[in-house]
């Protein structure tokens, strides 16, 4: 008789993948660098400066000076089990953001991107969209088996932005936690391995420059290539 019970599939070829660190991507678009406050604090500052609402979602900010924002990046990027990174728009030539990666599992093969900071000026470009890119390539590269993305439940803007990446929805945790004084419920989306070849792709497609116009304005869209891939829709981004 067979074990009524049953169990995951077993994965005798995984190895626990590396922890990310010291990690320098170059992109077409865009360089991912170490976050460094000596280095980014004061350009990254200047980028943000009169555009307070990048911090709405955030655990920190807005910032009332540049030392204050140097101090809190100093301190941020010296905390363990997160790993900031800049971002450089090689258009502009200018950093427009910081991204991170945070709940770093390898034991599980599970890392989670975040604390995604990205001013008005590189929101919304081929520079924003590959920079995500980059870091969910170097993860399911790396050997990762489970990309995550979370956001406060009411971040209408994160939400759509997982469902354009590729990321599925997988629920809301509610009351998940406390921030800034105000409840946050937390919604969660991931990628899987499985689903990586299909995401790499679509991403290097709408990367290509031959799916932007004269103008730069974008041929095929993003969430159109992604969501055939994606096996959870977020119901708050439907009709």
């Amino acid at each position: 008789m067979s074990d009524p019970r049953p169990v995951g599939p077993s994965l005798p070829d995984w190895t626990p993948p590396p922890a990310p660190t010291g990690l320098t991507v170059e992109g077409q678009y865009v360089r991912l660098e170490p976050l460094d406050a000596d280095a980014h604090a004061a350009l990254l500052y200047r980028a943000f400066q009169g555009h307070d609402a990048v911090w709405d979602y955030m655990p920190a900010g807005p910032f009332a000076s540049s030392s204050q924002f140097h101090r809190w990046m100093r301190e941020a990027t010296s905390t363990d089990g997160i790993v900031f990174h800049a971002i450089f728009d090689k258009e502009t030539g200018k950093y427009g953001g910081l991204a991170s990666y945070l709940r770093i599992k390898p034991g599980a093969g599970s890392i989670e991107v975040g604390y995604i900071a990205m001013s008005p000026q590189l929101q919304r470009t081929r520079a924003a969209t590959e920079s995500m890119y980059l870091m969910m390539q170097w993860a399911f590269e790396a050997g990762y088996r489970r990309y995550e993305w979370k956001c406060d439940a009411l971040n209408a803007p994160s939400r759509r932005a997982a469902q354009r990446l590729g990321l599925s929805y997988e629920g809301v945790f509610r009351q998940a936690t406390v921030v800034k004084g105000r409840n946050r419920d937390t919604a969660w989306f991931a990628a899987i391995d499985s689903e990586w070849p299909a995401l790499n792709e679509a991403f290097r497609l709408w990367l290509d420059p031959s799916n932007f116009d004269n103008s730069g304005r974008q041929i095929s869209a993003l969430s159109d290539l992604t969501r055939l891939v994606r096996p959870g829709s977020d119901p708050s981004q439907q009709g």
